[in-house]
């Protein structure tokens, strides 16, 4: 890998880790990285995984204070994840290349929409009425986001916050360490028995790491806010 791609590589990471830090779109920059330094989608997805494992250590890093007295919540709401992850992950293996390539722009496509309405997302989905159970919502968002994930994070803090009366950097941050838990279940299954790109891993991941922990204290100002 020339060094040209390696920079563009670190810096897409430190994108990623922002955006993924403050918003949960950290694929729909990250995956775009990949394609350009030459890596192929659906192996460019699985390295993408893999890599943003370190976005969701930076961000759970930066966020300790929010996460004290949160263990059994992470755990409970965690282990739900692994299991949507994982499904999400064979999901992936069982698609053929050829079928995932076309549904991709469809699922970046969904990712910036969703960014778009995520206020009147959550507006909607507050109304009385049906909806389903967190542990449900977060189940299918783990699946998602072990398959592709771009905006997984904006749909699970969306859910989460339904469910929790407390500041926002509080929810945000038990969202990142669910939402890692699911990613963690891919990027095993990933690790072992795909074709993940480890050099791009590494530096898209060293960028990740450096900008969740550069993102995280734009979220210090929200530590008042309060959903519900």
């Amino acid at each position: 890998m020339d060094v040209d791609h390696a920079v563009l590589l670190v810096l897409g990471g430190v994108g990623s880790g922002l955006t993924g830090s403050m918003a949960g779109l950290a694929s729909l920059v990250s995956y775009p990285v990949l394609l350009a330094v030459g890596i192929p989608p659906v192996a460019a997805n699985m390295t993408n995984t893999v890599a943003l494992l370190s976005s969701a250590a930076g961000a759970a890093a930066g966020s300790r204070r929010e996460l004290r007295g949160q263990g059994r919540r992470n755990l409970r709401h965690g282990a739900i994840a692994v299991a949507g992850g994982t499904a999400g992950a064979v999901l992936l293996l069982s698609t053929p290349s050829s079928a995932f390539e076309r549904i991709v722009p469809w699922l970046i496509v969904l990712g910036a929409i969703t960014l778009l309405l995520r206020e009147p997302l959550r507006t909607w989905y507050a109304k009385p009425g049906f909806r389903p159970p967190l542990g449900v919502a977060i189940f299918m968002i783990a699946i998602y986001g072990g398959y592709f994930g771009a905006a997984a994070g904006v749909l699970l803090l969306a859910a989460m916050s339904l469910a929790a009366t407390e500041a926002l950097a509080v929810t945000n941050a038990v969202k990142s360490v669910v939402l890692g838990a699911a990613n963690l279940a891919a990027a095993i299954l990933y690790a072992l028995i795909a074709p993940v790109h480890w050099t791009a891993a590494a530096l898209l991941a060293a960028g990740c790491l450096l900008g969740s922990w550069l993102g995280w204290p734009w979220y210090g100002a929200c530590r008042n806010v309060r959903y519900g």
